[in-house]
């Protein structure tokens, strides 16, 4: 077989970090197609887009839960998937996606949802990749029924993969996905201390670069101080490793307007440059719909991109302090005080409820922490269950949202930022968009 290639003098997280010491936003699409061709095809779109970005590799659901049969079967009957089978392809053939492709000047992040990503890890380096992302708590609890303990001790011997081509010339980069759980109506503090804690488990197995995930929320103001609280504790905890921000654009229910997509999407390209994160992975004005095509990712690159230069970074910080950095520092301290063994800490945390995700329904999730959404589409605690939160929620709010409540939430953004485009509209303030040269194949 032959070797893989050596990986790019600038790797995935260099390359992020430089970008942002020029005043750069990375930007990032979800992007992920089953057949070869196409797959290099986004990739090339993505890497010719005005703006600064790194490619995605999104890897199937087939893959991604280990049924190699499934996807082996699809890849020999031409049937389309929802990503990448890069387990399923000779390392050759995803090295031949990436030829002429991935480089200095645009790497590559495979992104794959996994609980146990072995699998997918070796193919990864197989094919000369050495970035990717997710972690042992927030690729767990979401998305599988695996026992958290099997998913810890799985992601323990994938960090040792990484590291070991690490040890061998590599650089590899994995990124947390903490900061995203459930999408929404996951309250900041939770979601920095997850991400936080990812991001120290990763270092406690050799890693020496990684990125902290944060999901835009339904409150600019409450975004602007969490990602800052993010960033603080990072900057304490992770003094010797090399380390960025990256934000997510909505992850819930997406505007069913064009315009309102767009605005959305602007918003979180503001909110990353006013809070110093180095990458934004976007969405596009699809989301409501359907899977976006190529030429709409690229739109979305270069939406967000125009955002982030016409964004000034804040001369000073007028963010006001509400308590999430206090409360994510306390549950992190909590979950470090149990066990040295940062895989150990976490699976008591949740077998104790000191980390409790709101409306998970993983059997090794307690389950009785609740959050709510007020009219400003601010996060709050109805109930914390054992969580160690420094102050306990406010006494007269219902702790469990009935079904109208729970979907007024859910659709809160979706909500306000088609209202917003409406507006617009009839003022005649045209929402900012670059339009660019379709030169790809559009299909997914």
């Amino acid at each position: 077989m032959t070797a893989p290639p050596a990986p790019p003098a600038v790797p995935f997280g260099r390359f992020v970090t430089r970008a942002q010491a020029r005043g750069r936003l990375v930007v990032q699409p979800r992007m992920g197609m089953s057949r070869p061709d196409r797959m290099r095809d986004g990739l090339r779109a993505t890497r010719g887009a005005a703006a600064t970005t790194v490619g995605t590799i999104t890897v199937d659901s087939y893959t991604r839960t280990d049924d190699a049969v499934a996807a082996r079967r699809a890849v020999a009957q031409g049937a389309p998937l929802n990503g990448y089978p890069i387990t399923t392809y000779d390392p050759s053939v995803t090295r031949q996606v990436l030829q002429d492709v991935a480089d200095d000047t645009f790497p590559v992040q495979v992104r794959h949802g996994s609980a146990r990503p072995e699998q997918i890890v070796t193919a990864l380096l197989a094919a000369g990749l050495d970035a990717t992302e997710g972690g042992p708590v927030s690729y767990c609890l979401p998305y599988s029924r695996v026992p958290l303990n099997v998913a810890v001790a799985s992601w323990e011997r994938s960090c040792a993969l990484l590291t070991e081509a690490q040890q061998a010339g590599a650089h590899p980069h994995l990124e947390t996905f903490g900061g995203c759980m459930m999408g929404q109506l996951c309250p900041p503090g939770l979601l920095i201390a997850l991400s936080v804690l990812e991001a120290l488990f990763f270092r406690q197995h050799g890693l020496r670069s990684v990125s902290l995930s944060y999901a835009q929320q339904a409150n600019s103001r409450q975004d602007e101080e969490s990602v800052k609280a993010l960033s603080r504790l990072a900057t304490a905890l992770l003094p010797d490793v090399e380390w960025h921000i990256v934000v997510y654009a909505h992850m819930g229910m997406y505007p069913l307007t064009p315009e309102g997509a767009r605005l959305l999407l602007q918003e979180a390209a503001r909110l990353a440059v006013r809070t110093g994160a180095a990458r934004l992975i976007v969405k596009t004005t699809a989301e409501a719909h359907r899977i976006p095509t190529v030429a709409e990712n690229v739109r979305a690159l270069e939406t967000a991109a125009a955002a982030a230069a016409d964004t000034s970074v804040p001369g000073a910080d007028d963010t006001p302090d509400t308590g999430i950095h206090a409360e994510a520092s306390a549950l992190v301290n909590a979950v470090l005080d149990l066990d040295r063994d940062i895989g150990r800490a976490l699976v008591t945390a949740f077998a104790r409820g000191y980390l409790d995700v709101p409306f998970c329904l993983h059997p090794d999730n307690a389950g009785r922490a609740r959050s709510g959404l007020d009219a400003e589409g601010r996060l709050y605690w109805s109930a914390a269950g054992a969580m160690p939160l420094p102050v306990r929620p406010e006494r007269g709010r219902s702790p469990i949202l009935g079904s109208d409540g729970l979907m007024a939430a859910l659709s809160h953004v979706q909500r306000t930022f088609d209202r917003r485009a409406r507006a617009e509209t009839v003022h005649h303030v045209p929402p900012v968009h670059r339009e660019t040269t379709d030169r790809w194949d559009p299909r997914p």
